[in-house]
């Protein structure tokens, strides 16, 4: 079984790409769909530096585009990125709610594994600001499960709130002890956010100009600045709705070392899925799901969370960022908030976690997410950090977490530089 490899990587920037006429409520794109996909496509096969031609099979990460942007079935797009060398390529399209970029990569890897593909491109996009807010919500709502969750009200911020509220109950956390946790969370990823060139909220957005860097700055905004959208779950601790792309050519680790001198490798990854509908869960104070992806992926790279020099974690939510913290063992169970108040998991730390800025900070096109996730890990280990660098030098084994859903596709990947 062919090992596999990142042989190069883009990210677009991420943003709000669209015009709104706040007398008529008209939204004018600037920045489509197909635009986001093709730059992502072609600037990840030049960072490969391949032939277009090379490319044997395309995976296309997306979540909702059909209702997002009326484009279903979207994989055949890519072929447009250069339509000489890719006409008559396979192409498919993945969904995995949050996860479905990631899902991409997975297949694409189990893709060349099986030894039919050599060289596989991964895209993963999603255009959100097409909808106005109650659109966006109806649209994510298709990740829960709709008969008990969506079709009841609940919203994501619901959801996770459910986590919030079971976190702080089975911990024993008072108020002011959990809302320090999450806007420290928050604080992080928006400090991170304003390095990285690519982020929605970075320099000059609305986490630079408020100065939003330490828990105190959050705490104190007023109500109507950030107000409470779930309880316990305020503004500043929601992802942001973003339209953004990222893509990743992979091929096998041994073509991977013939053309690149900075090559790394999926060395473990893991995939599981919770029940849909929280209400068939017996806990909602950790990811049981994630926990055992996490499992997977470390056994099948032989490392354990003191390996880990880097980690991207889905801070959809910051009590998220809690859960994958834990779940990847970087923090013991209920002592994650905590640790990162006392300092930990910032650019000087052993493992950093969410250089990126996070979802919060860099973004959160769902169908884009993984697949940005691996691109942004993947530049900081061969030493072109996009963004904020790791102070200790280019990790060498870093992590991914990326959830789908209210905790329900969980994917995670180690990976490994090995040249």
């Amino acid at each position: 079984m062919s090992s596999v490899s990142i042989l190069g990587g883009y990210n677009t920037q991420f943003g709000s790409f669209v015009q709104r006429n706040k007398e008529t409520g008209e939204i004018t794109d600037t920045k489509s769909l197909y635009e986001l996909m093709t730059e992502a496509i072609q600037g990840a096969v030049q960072d490969a530096q391949i032939d277009p031609k090379e490319i044997d099979a395309i995976w296309v990460g997306s979540f909702a585009p059909g209702l997002f942007t009326n484009q279903d079935h979207l994989g055949p797009f890519a072929l447009e990125a250069y339509p000489e060398a890719f006409r008559f390529k396979p192409t498919q399209r993945v969904e995995g709610a949050c996860a479905s970029s990631s899902m991409a990569i997975l297949n694409g890897i189990y893709g060349i594994e099986s030894g039919r593909y050599k060289t596989i491109l991964v895209v993963g996009v999603e255009k959100m600001n097409l909808l106005k807010t109650a659109g966006v919500t109806h649209a994510l709502a298709g990740a829960s499960f709709w008969p008990t969750e969506g079709a009841q009200g609940m919203t994501f911020p619901g959801l996770f709130a459910e986590y919030a509220k079971g976190y702080q109950k089975h911990y024993g956390l008072s108020d002011e002890q959990l809302q320090k946790m999450l806007t420290t969370v928050a604080a992080l990823n928006y400090r991170n956010g304003i390095e990285n060139p690519l982020a929605h909220f970075g320099k000059g957005g609305p986490a630079d100009r408020n100065g939003l860097f330490t828990s105190e700055a959050i705490i104190n905004m007023p109500d109507e600045k950030n107000p409470m959208v779930a309880e316990p779950l305020r503004l500043h601790d929601c992802s942001l709705v973003t339209d953004g792309a990222a893509a990743l050519v992979l091929t096998t680790t041994e073509l991977a070392k013939k053309k690149k001198s900075a090559v790394v490798e999926f060395a473990g990854i893991g995939h599981t899925t919770e029940r849909l509908a929280t209400k068939d869960r017996k806990n909602m104070h950790e990811l049981v799901a994630g926990k055992q992806a996490v499992n997977q992926a470390f056994t099948e790279a032989g490392i354990g969370a003191k390996d880990l020099q880097a980690a991207e974690v889905h801070d959809c939510f910051t009590i998220n960022q809690l859960l994958c913290t834990e779940a990847l063992s970087l923090s013991q169970d209920g002592k994650a908030g905590q640790d990162y108040v006392d300092g930990r998991f910032v650019a000087d730390d052993h493992c950093p976690v969410n250089l990126s800025g996070g979802l919060k900070s860099k973004g959160h096109p769902v169908g884009a997410t993984g697949a940005s996730m691996h691109v942004l890990l993947y530049k900081q280990m061969i030493g072109q950090p996009i963004g904020l660098a790791r102070k200790a030098g280019s990790p060498e084994v870093t992590a991914t977490l990326n959830v789908g859903g209210s905790g329900v596709t969980n994917s995670v990947t180690v990976l490994k530089r090995v040249q």
